[in-house]
């Protein structure tokens, strides 16, 4: 749903709490402990510190990190049967990959989430490096209704350029929204704010007239320089990811995840888990942040649906760290996106969940970030519990089979390195053979992978800045640091071609 101009929503008015189940208030470790009483779990291993003089340090041994080398097959159906065509992927393996991704990995979106209503704050028409855009700022408030002790209210910016000819490709961005360049007052306009406000500023001390009255001229508002349209082209080393989307023709939207779901364990019971679950704690099943925020990035989509310069079958979602998982799970699980960026995931990402070196399940499934995840995850971290022991091999699913989830829409992997700040603790290596497995499936589709072997266990990573970008599933390791800023440069015309 969406509302343009002024909308009065139903939180205005006073709330009675006792017509409601009780808020329950949490901290990290109550919440924590919460979901280990559910489980039936005695006692998870700890995490591992990414510091080497800790005596609790990561695996970083490459002879210790594969301790059940094996990946399961993406092409062999739960009853063991091979899949060979297109529909049996479709009907048959991919639906038995979602189903347990969902209930033992990411959790499971409710069928009840209410409705996002729409609210336009501020249009403007600004220049970004000289690029004129239409920029939005624009408000989901989530229909609470049923559940008003919980307000969530999604913010986002979106950027749309003008000199080119709509509907464009957008990518969604998880990060923090800011407009990027607000137009500035004209002169006149700008006189009269200033003469408001000296009016305002002597009759709240008249003392402050002398001042005025020794500077005649100055203004206290002055404009922000205006781009310089004679000046120099920006150096291409100096672009922000943003300038090189709208330079290529794209817009862009920048989608806050905090709005969406806090990202704490604290917060389970707030934003818009909370929301659906009244207040109280989860369930095992329930989702985790990482697959609330691709909700949140898929109701986006929802409103660029109703945008006429925007192309909503070519819209792409990117982040980094624990937004580039967020990224992957929303490309994986939400088809209408048809490209992605993601950016140095690591664990809960595009980087093999059984691989033991640098970040472990174990850190998973500790207090610190196991909100990222279900409650069942909690799991494959247990030492002691009334089904025994588990650990990242008891997995039936890992991180290949969530990127052949994406097949065979864009998806590009990028890394930096752990010389400029993209740690080891990441391991790359292990993305790298998960990208490699989950070629297959886009072979199996009609697409084309990285261009080498589906052997994960015999392939090498590629050398830095040699990426693999001939198919629609790309690879590339630039030379910096925990960002995916450098690989902007490739990616953009990568998935403007195959877009095309």
């Amino acid at each position: 749903m969406l509302c343009f101009g002024f909308c009065v929503h139903a939180q205005n008015a006073k709330i009675d709490s006792s017509k409601y189940p009780k808020l329950v208030t949490f901290d990290n470790n109550q919440d924590h402990d919460n979901m280990m009483q559910q489980l039936g779990i005695k006692k998870l291993r700890p995490g591992f510190s990414g510091n080497n003089s800790d005596p609790n340090h990561a695996n970083y041994d490459t002879t210790k990190s594969d301790p059940c080398p094996i990946l399961p097959d993406i092409l062999t159906t739960n009853s063991g049967a091979k899949v060979t065509t297109a529909d049996m992927w479709w009907k048959q393996r991919r639906p038995e990959l979602i189903e347990t991704f969902e209930k033992e990995v990411y959790g499971r979106i409710p069928k009840n989430v209410p409705k996002v209503t729409w609210m336009v704050n501020i249009t403007d028409r600004e220049f970004v490096n000289r690029i004129p855009v239409i920029a939005k700022e624009i408000v989901g408030h989530v229909d609470n209704s049923s559940y008003p002790l919980i307000n969530v209210d999604i913010k986002m910016i979106v950027v749309l350029p003008t000199n080119v000819k709509g509907p464009v490709p957008v990518l969604i961005m998880f990060g923090f929204p800011a407009l990027p360049a607000p137009a500035q007052p004209s002169p006149d306009d700008l006189n009269k704010l200033n003469a408001s406000l000296k009016e305002m500023m002597i009759k709240n001390d008249p003392q402050i007239k002398t001042v005025f009255d020794k500077y005649p001229a100055y203004q206290p508002l002055t404009r922000l320089l205006a781009p310089n349209f004679f000046a120099p082209p920006k150096p291409d080393e100096e672009l922000s990811p943003q300038e090189r989307l709208l330079a290529a023709g794209w817009g862009y939207v920048t989608i806050d995840p905090a709005s969406i779901q806090p990202d704490n364990a604290a917060g389970l019971t707030r934003g818009i888990i909370g929301l659906v679950n009244k207040g109280q704690p989860r369930k095992p099943e329930d989702w985790g942040a990482l697959r609330a925020w691709s909700w949140g990035a898929a109701r986006a989509l929802d409103y660029l649906g109703t945008d006429t310069l925007v192309n909503a079958k070519q819209v792409g979602i990117e982040g980094v760290s624990r937004y580039g998982k967020a990224a992957l799970v929303t490309l994986a699980f939400e088809p209408r996106f048809a490209v992605g960026l993601i950016g140095s995931s690591g664990k809960g990402g595009a980087t093999l969940l059984r691989r033991f070196y640098g970040e472990a399940v174990e850190n998973l499934t500790g207090g610190g970030q196991y909100h990222w995840m279900a409650g069942n995850f909690l799991k494959y971290g247990a030492e002691e519990s009334f089904f025994g022991r588990k650990t990242g091999c008891d997995l039936a699913v890992d991180s290949h089979e969530l990127i052949a989830l994406c097949a065979p829409r864009l998806t590009f992997i990028s890394y930096g390195v752990p010389e400029k700040g993209d740690a080891n603790w990441l391991d790359h290596r292990g993305s790298y053979k998960a990208t490699i497995a989950a070629g297959s499936v886009y072979k199996l589709l009609g697409a084309k992978d990285l261009g080498v072997s589906n052997d994960y266990l015999k392939e090498q990573m590629p050398s830095v800045l040699s990426g693999l970008m001939d198919g629609q599933l790309a690879w590339r390791q630039h030379d910096g640091g925990h960002t995916d800023a450098p690989n902007f440069k490739y990616f953009i015309p990568w998935a403007t071609k195959f877009l095309k």
